[in-house]
């Protein structure tokens, strides 16, 4: 059999308040023609397939139509989907019943008989070939909270609850296989050792617990898929442990990945072939400068960007480094930028490093007795070193009196 793997694509992203509709469905068309050119057999999908719990009507509608698509593309195609931690279980599972019918298995929730025994069958998934018979069998573990993992007396019983649920799984996975059948783990979670992107992927840190050891993934599994990790890599230097990596950059942050889905061929019980398949970028991402700079030095740069062509030019990231607070800022970023190639997404500001000693406690009486241009200034001198400038003390006072809190309150 030939698998693809693919995790974290966000549908329904929005980038600083852009929408990235046209991304995905880009992803998506390009997606669909590798299954094809690849000759797929499964396509194992690692979680946050949304990005956030209460994904739009849009976002619904664009994974459905790809799922008949590729059904219609590939009529054998096995599709397994877990959920992530941006999806909602119950959402991802609802059409579930309807999808069955057509190979395709969604597992979001881990779920529990009346004597409260985890509900393993439902994790342990038949893989078929294009003979429609058995060839494989699938771990489809979904992101995991406290109470969906067995009770363990440990130190640590919410990764320990984890490693658990794993051996479980593969225990009943091993009663199931025939010889020659392999073990594909599909998981969302964060490995040890994980690089992690900033700006963009949400902590899953649960009562001290995030990395979780590979060992949990025991000799008998041919390859595990992993999601949640935006940056493809491999884990615990083991090549048949990997994260796919989202297909999108998901932050500034992630310019500089590779973004790609992975194909794998299996051997009898073992994992072979697994090759990288970088996805197209369509909409470039931009920082200007790449390091923070003085702020004419950035407008000279902005300006020399070249001028606005075609219907997608890219998001723009403006870093500036700033002596201090700069009001208009946006204003004079915005007219540099007139008629040139690109999308205003953020400015990031960057400021001297305070010196000096820290902050002078204050007793609870010596608070309550603030004013609000009392706080105003002592804030603006912890974060700039300098008194405020009567101008800024002026606008505070007006956005006080408006909000109809007076200067002595």
């Amino acid at each position: 059999m030939r698998f693809l793997h693919t995790s974290d694509w966000h549908l329904g992203q929005t980038l600083h308040s852009f929408e990235r509709v046209y991304e995905h469905q880009c992803f998506l068309d390009w997606l669909l023609q590798t299954l094809v050119d690849e000759r797929i057999d499964a396509l194992l999908i690692a979680g946050d397939v949304y990005d956030n719990a209460n994904p739009s009507a849009a976002s619904q509608k664009q994974l459905y139509r790809f799922l008949r698509q590729a059904k219609s593309a590939v009529r054998h195609l096995n599709i397994v989907i877990i959920a992530g931690n941006h999806d909602s279980p119950g959402r991802l599972e609802a059409p579930g019943p309807l999808l069955e019918e057509h190979d395709v298995s969604l597992v979001g929730n881990v779920l529990r008989d009346a004597a409260g025994a985890i509900a393993l069958e439902r994790l342990v998934l038949p893989l078929k070939n294009r003979d429609g018979e058995i060839a494989a069998w699938c771990l489809a573990v979904p992101f995991l909270r406290p109470g969906d993992v067995p009770r363990v007396d440990s130190a640590d019983p919410y990764a320990e609850g984890i490693a658990l649920l794993y051996r479980q799984a593969l225990a009943l996975a091993l009663e199931k296989r025939s010889p020659g059948q392999a073990i594909v783990a599909l998981g969302h979670c964060h490995m040890t050792g994980g690089a992690q992107s900033a700006d963009s992927e949400r902590r899953v840190i649960i009562g001290g617990s995030e990395a979780l050891s590979a060992a949990m993934f025991g000799p008998e599994v041919a390859y595990a898929a992993l999601g949640h990790l935006h940056l493809a890599q491999v884990v615990g230097k083991q090549p048949h442990l990997r994260y796919s990596g989202s297909p999108l950059p998901m932050s500034f942050s992630e310019i500089p990945y590779r973004h790609q889905v992975l194909r794998f061929d299996l051997d009898g019980e073992r994992a072979t072939d697994i090759t990288p398949l970088h996805v197209p970028r369509t909409v470039d991402l931009l920082r200007v400068p790449a390091t923070p700079g003085p702020l004419d030095e950035v407008l000279a740069a902005l300006q020399a960007l070249p001028p606005r062509s075609g219907e997608h030019p890219p998001y723009l990231e403006v870093r500036v480094r700033l002596d201090a607070p700069e009001p208009g800022l946006r204003a004079r970023v915005e007219a540099a930028l007139e008629g040139r190639h690109a999308r205003l997404a953020r400015i990031d500001t960057s400021l001297p490093q305070r010196g000096g000693d820290e902050a002078e406690t204050l007793s609870l009486d010596q608070i309550d007795s603030l004013r609000p241009d009392d706080i105003f200034r002592r804030l603006y001198r912890q974060k700039f070193d300098r008194d405020a400038p009567d101008d800024q003390l002026s606008a505070f006072t007006e956005l006080m009196t408006a909000a109809g809190v007076g200067p002595a309150a």
